[in-house]
């Protein structure tokens, strides 16, 4: 049996998988996923689920290579083609950014354009379940902010509220205004940041989900990345600081030693989704996926229960080897608009 959880704030009714798939990969890449390729990866991941669970879908306005919405309109052909899996799955899409560049724009109008454009992209293939901000804009409270989104929901155009990449303050301050749904933030061995441990235990205390965006480091903790060069031209994480040379190879360490825990049983991809899904009952690893055989990979990590000992070493070689090189780039992270 797959693994399930309960959703929060609003959807606390809903059960879906313990483990969530992410779809930015299929379009947002050089070299987008054919069609039935990433239908196949979606469904697999559905089709495994027993009656009554939904799977949570992971996309974003502008996941693309031109920051637009080829991931949305991926969506709705999928749709289009089984409509009878829009009641299986729980939708969730980031928005809330400046038209033709991913930078925060938290203005009630840009809000309310990006979530009508959304919505113009699926079609009505889907309901949109869940809209969230991609990042917490700081030119307007946040208080502010999830007044307007609440609205929205009241005029039919979602049913639930999340955030991305907030601070545990900045979560318990919108959740005072409006039920926060899932808060998405990066969780993996090589991303366990102070501010990570304080969001999910905030989120914990107050009934939120945690989707747990790129728990594989972005395919390095996979092992399959031997050097930038397995990297291909074009694709967003060579600009990534722990994928430099200078980095690259102290933080191979670290895959070394989750490669040598897994090998046990698992391979090391389930082996870090099963940590990342340890860390409680209300948090959702969120790996992507565009083949089929990930997907299912990815959801049996799900459903592996680490023993004492084995928890006990991971987080041992995580004390090792600190991670060298910033999640995204060594730019100031509030450039990047980290931790809202």
């Amino acid at each position: 049996m797959v693994k399930t959880a309960k959703l929060g704030g609003t959807a606390s009714n809903i059960t879906v998988a313990k483990v969530a798939h992410g779809l930015m990969t299929m379009t947002w890449t050089p070299n987008p996923v054919p069609d039935e390729q990433a239908f196949e990866a979606i469904k697999a991941g559905i089709d495994a689920l027993p009656a009554g669970v939904k799977m949570v879908l992971n996309s974003g306005e502008f996941y693309a290579q031109d920051f637009g919405t080829g991931n949305l309109e991926l969506v709705a052909r999928f749709f289009e083609k089984y409509p009878e899996y829009a009641e299986r799955t729980f939708l969730s899409v980031k928005g809330g950014v400046k038209r033709g560049f991913p930078q925060p724009d938290s203005s009630p109008e840009n809000l309310r354009a990006s979530v009508d454009n959304i919505n113009a992209a699926l079609r009505g293939t889907k309901k949109l379940d869940l809209f969230e901000c991609a990042r917490v804009d700081h030119n307007y409270p946040i208080e502010d902010t999830i007044k307007v989104l609440s609205e929205f929901i009241k005029e039919g155009k979602f049913d639930h509220i999340g955030m991305s990449e907030c601070s545990a303050a900045t979560l318990r301050k919108a959740h005072a205004v409006h039920p926060i749904t899932i808060v998405e933030i990066e969780v993996s061995p090589w991303s366990y940041e102070e501010e990570t441990e304080k969001v999910i235990a905030t989120a914990r205390e107050l009934g939120i989900s945690v989707a747990a965006y790129s728990p594989l480091g972005r395919g390095f903790l996979t092992g399959a990345i031997k050097s930038i060069d397995d990297i291909p031209e074009g694709d967003m994480r060579r600009h990534f600081s722990r994928f430099q040379p200078e980095n690259f190879k102290w933080n191979l360490k670290l895959v070394d030693e989750l490669k040598a825990i897994a090998e046990k049983n698992i391979t090391p991809a389930q082996l870090c989704i099963a940590w990342v899904s340890s860390l409680g009952p209300h948090v959702l690893p969120l790996p992507g996926s565009s083949h089929k055989k990930r997907t299912l990979e990815n959801l049996a990590g799900g459903d592996f229960e680490l023993t004492p000992e084995e928890e006990a070493e991971i987080n041992a070689a995580i004390s090792r080897h600190e991670v060298k090189g910033a999640r995204y780039t060594d730019a100031d992270p509030k450039v990047l608009h980290l931790w809202g």
